[in-house]
C-alpha cells in the first residue's frame, strides 16, 4: 500500500535526468536507489527531509538533496518533506525550536525587536543563534527519528498483512480445489 500511494505522487526517474537543468548530474542521478520506492530508502528519506525541514539555514532543497545522494535514499521524498516548514509554519516551528533550545540552555529570554539591519544582527544574532541552532537541530533529530520509525514499521506492517492475505487466499484455493477434486 504504501508504495503503490507513494507511485501515484512521485515523478518518474527518466523525467528528472532528462530535465535540461539536471542533465550534468546524469550518472549522479542514474543510482536507482535515489528514486527505489522500498523499506529503507523511504524511510530513510523520511528521516533527512524531516531533519532538514528544521533547520534554520537557507538552501534545505539543496542539503536535503545532497544528503540524500550521500545516503543514498529516496531522493524526492526527502526534498518534498522539507516543505514542513514553509512560509506558513516557519515562524511557528522556529519560535518553539528557539524556546526549546534557550530551555536546554537555560539562557534568559531575550526581548528584542526586528530590525532589518547588519547591526541589529550582530547585536542579537549571538543570543539568538546559538538557542535556535540546538533547539532546531534536536527538533529535526527527534522529528527525523520519529518519521524513519513510523515508516519502516507502517511499512513493515504493510507488508506481513499482504502476506497474509495471499496465504489465507491460497488455502482458500487449495481448500476449493480439493474439494472438487
Amino acid at each position: 500500500m504504501p508504495k503503490k500511494f507513494l507511485r501515484r505522487w512521485l515523478p518518474h526517474p527518466t523525467r528528472h535526468s532528462q530535465h535540461r537543468a539536471l542533465r550534468w548530474l546524469g550518472p549522479v542521478l542514474e543510482d536507482p536507489n535515489l528514486f527505489h520506492l522500498n523499506r529503507h530508502s523511504v524511510s530513510v528519506a523520511f528521516f533527512v527531509g524531516l531533519f532538514c525541514a528544521f533547520l534554520p539555514l537557507p538552501g534545505q532543497t539543496l542539503i536535503a538533496a545532497l544528503l540524500a545522494l550521500l545516503l543514498r535514499c529516496n531522493l524526492p521524498i526527502s526534498v518534498l518533506l522539507i516543505w514542513v516548514t514553509n512560509p506558513l509554519t516557519m515562524t511557528p516551528i522556529f519560535l518553539l525550536t528557539y524556546e526549546l533550545g534557550r530551555w536546554i540552555l537555560d539562557s534568559p529570554p531575550v526581548d528584542f525587536h526586528f530590525r532589518l539591519e547588519l547591526d541589529w544582527f550582530q547585536e542579537q544574532g549571538e543570543s539568538l543563534l546559538m538557542p535556535l541552532l540546538l533547539g532546531s537541530l534536536l527538533t529535526g533529530l527527534l522529528a527525523g527519528g520519529t518519521g524513519y520509525v513510523i515508516i519502516h514499521e507502517i511499512w513493515r506492517w504493510t507488508v506481513i498483512r499482504n502476506w497474509e492475505a495471499r496465504k489465507k487466499r491460497r488455502l482458500a484455493q487449495k481448500t476449493r480445489s480439493k474439494r472438487y477434486s
